[in-house]
């Protein structure tokens, strides 16, 4: 039987709209948008469906949002045979979509996680005043080269790389005056583009420092379990199933690389999956996949049909 890759978006795969198909077609969609609006006491789900853009977009709220349409997902095929536990073997998630394949593999509740991403998301927002920090995509230069330009860039400052998407897509962060040292580096080193980010905070990078803090307080004082498939952690691109480890690596991950070409490369390599799907809003992770891991392939599954689809191929 192929070996299958469960995988959940990160932030920027937002959008206005985002999860209303799911719950206009499904009622265990409905159930889980209304099990977040009660776990954070805010109608998310009429910002998720309506907007505006700007308040979706708002760290705070993209990063619940985004995980709840993920979970959406994954309950509506659940309840139509396929199981997380049964159909995959590791499981994954960009950044914050961490959380949604923990709570996938029943690591945490949907409210606790709905909670978590809410406290992760407003200690992030608040770890550095806002025009102090900056992020740029990097594109057509490998890692290497740009972790050697972070660093020649970083003169007293903060800059470091946040995601190694796939191969020559990096992005960088830190201090406004470091990043902007670092885009003059890297267009010298023949970087293809080098594109600043309209981010609100310089995300995955040690300037998070107080929100991993946050972080860490908040994964002490919740309910841990271990997941009923390994999840293949950013800060390691490896799989663990032990709670402590997984805590400790969440803690690490909001000041640390999301190592996301390493995390596929090692599913498709040493774990043996032939299969990635996307579950949840966007189809961004399917297409750094086809790039990472041409050999398998990659499907996303955001819509009804998606759905209908995936269940009669998972089925199968």
């Amino acid at each position: 039987m192929a070996k299958r890759g469960f995988t959940f978006p990160g932030q920027g795969s937002q959008a206005v709209g985002m999860g209303k198909d799911l719950a206009e077609a499904f009622p265990e969609a409905r159930a889980v948008f209304a099990e977040v609006d009660e776990a954070l006491s805010q109608k998310l789900s009429q910002i998720m469906f309506e907007g505006p853009d700007e308040t979706l977009r708002l760290t705070a709220n993209a990063q619940p949002a985004l995980m709840a349409v993920s979970l959406a997902v994954v309950r509506v095929l659940e309840s139509r045979g396929v199981r997380v536990a049964d159909k995959a073997a590791y499981v994954a998630g960009h950044s914050l979509g961490e959380y949604s394949a923990l709570c996938a593999a029943g690591v945490f509740s949907l409210a606790d996680t709905a909670r978590l991403l809410r406290i992760r998301g407003e200690a992030m927002q608040e770890a550095v005043p806002v025009g102090q920090g900056a992020m740029a995509a990097i594109l057509g230069l490998d890692l290497e080269t740009v972790l050697r330009a972070v660093n020649d860039a970083e003169d007293g400052e903060v800059c470091g790389v946040a995601n190694d998407n796939a191969p020559g897509q990096v992005v960088i962060s830190g201090h406004v005056g470091a990043v902007n040292r670092a885009i003059e580096l890297l267009k010298a080193a023949g970087a293809k583009r080098a594109l600043p980010l309209p981010v609100s905070a310089p995300f995955h990078c040690a300037l998070m420092r107080p929100a991993a803090d946050a972080m860490e307080h908040a994964l002490n004082h919740v309910t841990m379990n271990a997941p009923s498939v390994p999840v293949v952690v950013n800060v390691t691109a490896r799989p663990t199933s032990d709670p402590e480890a997984i805590k400790r690596h969440l803690v690490e991950q909001v000041t640390g690389m999301v190592r996301w070409t390493e995390s596929v490369q090692w599913l498709a390599g040493e774990g043996g999956v032939t299969e990635l799907y996307e579950l949840g809003s966007g189809k961004v992770l399917t297409g750094l996949a086809k790039r990472i891991a041409p050999d398998a392939t990659a499907t996303p599954i955001n819509t009804p049909s998606d759905i209908e689809a995936a269940v009669a191929a998972l089925n199968a």
